[in-house]
């Protein structure tokens, strides 16, 4: 297991002094980079591979959502890789080593300059401790659309939300879709299916359905296609 310890910010809090979703990802993608980084396997050593981890899908369960200037532990680990497909989990625990936060995260290996997926070389799967899978309920990977979703203004991709890929960050799609939430909903569960990536300018057109207090958000191009889509479950 890769760990490291930090404390909540003020600038990583919602207006509840806890905790938000897009700095608990925040996180979880900050502490796999730096298991990468740590092993051989950085952001710069991909570049000069021509090859980048994207992310296919999240779940994240939370328990408690830590307090301002509270004490955190933000840990990850490997637990299979198959062809060109990485699985990672992620927990978030306090001070006393309870856990608060829990993931399942599947990552694809990507060829930079084909754009398409790539087998991952046998040393960088190896440099990757293999550690025993997390026990929690484990989702299906895909979110499919619902039927008779209700159409939202258009938004315009802004360079804030560009990371070292030149695409638009998987947080931010969490956090562009929790803007349709109601103000006091708690999420308890958020599972995320990425689709294509969307890049500076790009228009995304958010579609919304609500059924049995479970929020699903889908965030498309102008012609429908979803680039990712979100779903928020109470908790």
């Amino acid at each position: 297991m890769y760990s490291f310890r930090s404390r909540v910010r003020y600038s990583e809090v919602g207006n509840d002094k806890k905790l938000s979703l897009s700095s608990l990802i925040n996180y979880f993608q900050d502490c796999s980079t730096f298991q990468s980084q740590d092993i051989g396997f950085g952001v710069r050593k991909l570049e000069q591979e021509r090859r980048a981890w994207l992310l296919s899908s999240w779940q994240i369960v939370v328990d408690r959502y830590p307090d301002l200037f509270e004490e955190i532990e933000v840990c990850t680990w490997a637990y299979d890789f198959k062809g060109f497909y990485g699985m990672r989990n992620f927990c978030l625990k306090d001070r006393e080593g309870v856990m608060l936060a829990r993931a399942n995260s599947v990552w694809i290996y990507m060829d930079r300059d084909s754009g398409r997926p790539a087998r991952i070389p046998k040393e960088e799967a190896q440099a990757y401790a293999i550690e025993e899978k997390l026990p929690m309920d484990y989702a299906g990977r895909k979110l499919p659309m619902p039927e008779e979703m209700e159409k939202r203004p258009p938004l315009v991709i802004l360079k804030h939300q560009i990371d070292t890929n030149n695409h638009v960050n998987n947080g931010q799609y969490v956090g562009m879709a929790a803007d349709f939430l109601p103000e006091a909903y708690r999420i308890g569960m958020m599972r995320a299916e990425y689709k294509m990536s969307a890049k500076l300018g790009d228009v995304v057109v958010p579609y919304t359905k609500e059924q049995d207090g479970i929020y699903t958000v889908a965030l498309c191009d102008e012609a429908g296609k979803p680039y990712a889509v979100v779903e928020f479950s109470p908790g």
